[in-house]
């Protein structure tokens, strides 16, 4: 991977950025004129669990708390990948005297990330992208600097931040062949956005070309974040509990399913129950809520199932345990040494398989890895994961591992030695980071 360039300038600001575009214009009028309507779904959210009741005003961009005083960053992060990815960036300011806002814009992201920030960062809500919500929060929090992370461009923000000559920086910036096409289908109106952004710090060559082909003024590629993130925690008491409960069962973990993963991991059990009538499946869906439809899938196979969110253990009578709870992975993949990850059977895209690889375990995954290109094919080709076609293909997998465990042990090792070469993104992003923030201290020097 290259060193990182510098920015051409220092400047916080691109000064000559198009004009927005009458797509843009009709798009931040619709949501003028439409705020009652983004209100009332704000509100229907909150009755369906989506949205926290007791915070939905920072979703209308009414602040939850005092601004901290100082120098302050804002950092975003959709959901739970992306604002993990940033945990390091955050430690990062904080070591260089800055305060961190945080903002998610999911309440899966938002309580798992509350509990690890460190002192100097508080979290709030992100707000809709509607252009008065937008805009009372960025007057309310003055940031000096704003981070987002991967591809969450909205164009309201974006215009908000580049009216008030906030810098705009995209972190893991991440744009998928798709997304590049459907970009492509308004090419004014994606260099008007693009063209606002003061850095871009992409994960790959692939997708720099691409922000460059759109019009994004100025890339860098630092690569992903993710490769540098912290394993996730174990509640070492709840590991032991579940150790105990399992036993010597062979055990295999289907992480971070989508609808229609969930009953291709209960046929698998099927299949292998058949040869190990011992063995343990878990399933931890992508969305806790949807625990009902796993366990549904699994008394569909004729399965025992038990819901971890209704107190459910997997005791010697259970077949599938289905792990609804939110911000355990770290706590199932310790429990196993066989992994496969969702969102790979069904065209979502993946998930990232570089927290189990890192803990050890043979990562199995479906063909649909596009959002995670990269770490795929640098796994894959060190034979540090493996891909399955479909529910027979997946059976098959589980089965040579469960019958040659020696082989979960070699493609483990070649996972972490493929991973290795990836590391020190967190670095490089501070690197290009830092003469932004020389550029805000002069300035506060020279104001004085």
């Amino acid at each position: 991977m290259r060193a990182p360039a510098q920015p051409a300038s220092v400047k916080a600001i691109p000064t000559k950025a198009p004009p927005l575009t009458a797509i843009l214009k009709l798009y931040r009028y619709g949501l003028l004129v439409g705020e009652p309507a983004v209100a009332g779904l704000l509100a229907w959210r909150s009755r369906q669990g989506k949205e926290d009741p007791g915070r939905l005003s920072e979703r209308r961009g009414l602040p939850g708390r005092a601004r901290p005083i100082g120098r302050l960053v804002w950092m975003h992060g959709a959901s739970v990948g992306e604002i993990l990815s940033l945990v390091g960036l955050v430690d990062g300011m904080i070591a260089r005297g800055f305060s961190v806002l945080v903002t998610t814009g999911t309440r899966s992201a938002a309580d798992l990330i509350g509990s690890r920030l460190p002192s100097g960062a508080v979290h709030q809500y992100m707000p809709l992208d509607a252009p008065r919500w937008v805009g009372r929060f960025l007057d309310h929090w003055r940031p000096d600097l704003a981070l987002v992370a991967e591809s969450e461009i909205w164009p309201s923000t974006v215009a908000g931040l580049h009216a008030r000559a906030i810098p705009l920086i995209l972190v893991n910036g991440r744009m998928s062949e798709r997304s590049f096409r459907g970009w492509g289908r308004t090419p004014r109106t994606a260099r008007a956005l693009l063209a606002r952004i003061s850095v871009c710090l992409a994960q790959t060559e692939e997708d720099a070309a691409r922000f460059t082909q759109l019009g994004t003024p100025r890339v860098v590629v630092s690569g992903n974040l993710k490769y540098d993130s912290d394993v996730p925690p174990v509640d070492e008491q709840q590991l032991a509990h579940l150790r105990d409960c399992i036993g010597d069962r062979p055990v295999w973990v289907a992480a971070s399913t989508h609808p229609g993963e969930d009953a291709v991991a209960a046929r698998v059990h099927a299949v292998l129950k058949r040869r190990w009538p011992e063995i343990l499946t878990i399933v931890v869906p992508r969305h806790p809520h949807r625990g009902g439809d796993v366990a549904a899938r699994a008394s569909a196979e004729g399965l025992r199932s038990a819901r971890r969110s209704q107190g459910g253990r997997p005791h010697g009578s259970i077949d599938l345990y289905v792990a609804d709870t939110l911000g355990e992975l770290g706590l199932f993949y310790r429990l196993t040494s066989l992994v496969f990850l969702g969102g790979s059977l069904v065209e979502h895209g993946g998930q990232n398989p570089i927290e189990p690889a890192r803990l050890g375990a043979a990562v199995l995954h479906g063909p649909h890895i596009f959002n995670f290109t990269q770490v795929y094919r640098a796994l894959d080709g060190a034979g540090g994961a493996r891909c399955v076609a479909d529910a027979d293909d997946l059976a098959a997998a589980l089965a040579d591992f469960l019958a040659e465990p020696a082989r979960i042990d070699a493609i483990a090792r070649a996972g972490a030695a493929a991973l290795a070469p990836f590391e020190g993104a967190v670095d490089r992003t501070l690197a290009v980071l830092d003469p932004f923030i020389a550029q805000m201290r002069l300035t506060a020097m020279t104001a004085q």
